[in-house]
């Protein structure tokens, strides 16, 4: 099975196709001649050459980087220091979920996603926040991430009030691509961001909240890609379609001009 993972997670990538081609054709080969000597030599040494000029042509490719757990696990930091506009470079598909989402969705960050996302027909953008109408809901997930942080700058009512606020106004942008945006009744302890996740350049950038923390930028962050783990990445997506499905679709009142 781990074997078969890794097939599908190359062909899904695009990496060593030409490999499982050539293999492919021999074992074919191999199958047939076996049953019956029906295949002609000139076809087997055609297949046998293939086989040994790939193997040769691949000697001459400089070895892949292997993964290190600095790749996957790093803090807040290493994806800030990062401008909107180069993590959401031509993206046609984002999906979050946060319990406020106020540090992503900045007014940088919005305008990259009009820019970059919802320029393109069948750009798509998803949000998911926690509902303002859970009160029980926002104290608990209030006295885990404010309280349980030694250098809090915003509590997290304040902080969901705003990004409600911007996003009525995103929802009512005429752009080609779509916004929408959803309310979930509890935290489930994550935050997370979905990059293009139906590609072969998907990307996935889970946040643990943990409970105590020295800032929110200390929390862990993993860096997944369906290249990387197949399985894991595979999982967070789910997390997300389950999260999207359960939360209640906003009533996306229109802003009040100004």
């Amino acid at each position: 099975m781990a074997l078969l993972r890794q097939v599908k997670a190359d062909l899904l990538a695009r990496r060593n196709v030409e490999a499982y081609v050539v293999a492919l054709v021999v074992i074919c080969f191999a199958v047939v001649s076996i049953i019956n000597d029906i295949v002609p030599d000139q076809l087997k040494w055609s297949a046998l050459f293939a086989a040994v000029g790939l193997l040769v042509y691949r000697l001459t490719l400089p070895e892949q980087r292997r993964t290190s757990p600095s790749d996957l696990i790093r803090d807040r930091s290493a994806f800030d220091t990062l401008p909107a506009t180069v993590v959401f470079a031509n993206a046609r598909d984002v999906r979050v979920f946060a319990p406020s989402a106020v540090n992503l969705l900045s007014p940088e960050t919005c305008e990259t996603l009009r820019t970059q996302v919802l320029r393109h027909k069948g750009g798509s953008v998803r949000i998911v926040t926690l509902d303002p109408e859970e009160p029980e809901a926002i104290r608990l997930a209030s006295r885990q991430l404010d309280e349980s942080v030694e250098h809090q700058l915003q509590s997290l009512p304040a902080a969901l009030a705003i990004t409600l606020e911007r996003l009525a106004h995103i929802a009512t942008w005429k752009t080609p691509g779509e916004l929408n945006y959803r309310l979930f009744p509890y935290n489930p302890g994550f935050s997370l961001v979905l990059i293009d996740p139906e590609t072969s350049h998907g990307r996935a950038i889970v946040e643990i909240h943990g409970f105590h923390n020295t800032s929110t930028f200390a929390r862990m962050h993993l860096n997944l890609t369906r290249e990387q783990n197949d399985r894991w990445y595979a999982y967070w997506v789910q997390q997300f379609d389950h999260l999207w499905d359960a939360a209640r679709p906003s009533d996306k009142p229109q802003p009040t001009s100004h």
